[in-house]
């Protein structure tokens, strides 16, 4: 996907919030630390709300319009997003709406499998596909991505083979695009998942919360378009692109070839979004799209000085330029640094960063960091975290 030249896009939303103005936000990200403290860690962005979302929820409070989500509105804003930007044609009987992502891939997991099942993951990735399942009773197997950072299908397919040998159920816990390393899996990857789950029946669900974040030359690939995927389920939100986790809302898609167990699901799920939430990603699917490509912009130029300061502070340090998403994974194995390395950017620099352990096997020595932020901000982190390992 080409994004519009910069004189066609809206401001750019992570220059328009200032340090002082971020500083007096009350959610977790500017909370968690100490004020001297610059936070990079959790997926929160440090933007103003797209304007149509804020005069949306704006008039709804000024009318006092703060009950329960009801109609079609959402799904079908999702739909016709869905087609424009990714040619994905989704009917409406293959929709329904849910609390959030999480909720949703634990509640889909849990439909398809039973206690002690298992459920694949490729590690390094994102903390909660391990302890919501755990805390479900379910087994997370992991097939460790690759050293190139994408799937590595043999490891895959040998996972899935264990999981179901003796007849046993088993599910795919898919992210697409990936959280922490910001690869977009490609068609045929994606097909050739496709294969696997079939030949060893194994029920697929991909998280794909992050799919509008995908930088030019890239493209995310919906995993239920692909052959083979109509029997697999997916989540989308538009929390993490218009920066909405704190009033959540999610939409479940079966494949066309799930459409009546997602028409049971719907009947027996009792975790429906909040209304701001609808309204807001309503507006954000349909009215949002200009403020997304100002992002992507900005989100592009940061996360190209990102390797720049790198190079200049942090030499030594592996980093791979993200294909999607605003969370970077750093590779800090060959720095002059004993134990985590975000424990001791905290420490030493005054980061947060996240702790790369925390994310699975292959997550020491890393961190995850979050670039949807002012450039300043990042410039002065890396600076810090640079200085830090030269410490004594």
């Amino acid at each position: 996907m080409a994004l519009p030249a910069p004189e066609q896009l809206h401001p750019n939303p992570l220059t328009q919030v200032t340090l002082a103005d971020l500083r007096r936000r009350t959610s977790a990200k500017w909370r968690k630390y100490d004020p001297d403290v610059l936070p990079l860690w959790v997926a929160e962005m440090d933007v103003a709300l797209a304007p149509p979302i804020r005069e949306a929820l704006e008039q709804a409070v000024a009318e006092g319009d703060l009950g329960y989500a009801a109609g079609d509105a959402y799904t079908e804003a999702f739909a016709s997003f869905a087609e424009s930007r990714w040619g994905w044609s989704i009917a409406p009987g293959q929709l329904t709406t849910v609390a959030d992502v999480i909720t949703g891939y634990t509640d889909i997991l849990c439909t398809v499998t039973e206690p002690g099942d298992q459920i694949i993951v490729n590690s390094p990735v994102y903390p909660p596909f391990y302890s919501y399942l755990r805390a479900q009773g379910r087994v997370v197997t992991e097939a460790p991505l690759g050293e190139d950072l994408r799937l590595d299908l043999a490891s895959l397919e040998e996972s899935f083979a264990a999981a179901t040998a003796g007849g046993s159920a088993a599910a795919y816990l898919l992210c697409n695009p990936h959280n922490p390393t910001g690869v977009t899996h490609t068609r045929a990857e994606l097909t050739r998942v496709a294969a696997l789950a079939d030949q060893y029946g194994v029920a697929v669900v991909s998280d794909e919360i992050h799919a509008p974040l995908v930088y030019e030359g890239h493209a995310f690939v919906p995993y239920l378009s692909v052959p083979g995927g109509e029997s697999g389920f997916a989540l989308h939100a538009a929390s993490k692109s218009w920066n909405l986790a704190g009033i959540p809302a999610a939409i479940v898609v079966g494949g066309t070839g799930v459409t009546a167990e997602l028409a049971r699901y719907a009947r027996s799920a009792h975790h429906g979004p909040t209304h701001f939430g609808v309204l807001a990603q309503t507006v954000a699917y349909r009215d949002g799209e200009p403020w997304l490509d100002a992002l992507l912009a900005g989100l592009d130029h940061n996360r190209r000085l990102l390797a720049t300061l790198i190079d200049e502070h942090l030499a030594g340090a592996g980093y791979r330029l993200p294909e999607a998403t605003y969370l970077t994974w750093i590779d800090c194995r060959e720095l002059d640094i004993e134990g985590d390395p975000s424990a001791h950017f905290l420490e030493h620099a005054r980061v947060a960063v996240n702790s790369g352990p925390t994310f699975g096997t292959g997550g020491a020595g890393h961190v995850r960091l979050n670039i949807a932020t002012h450039p300043e901000i990042i410039t002065e982190a890396v600076r810090r975290m640079g200085a830090s390992t030269h410490q004594g």
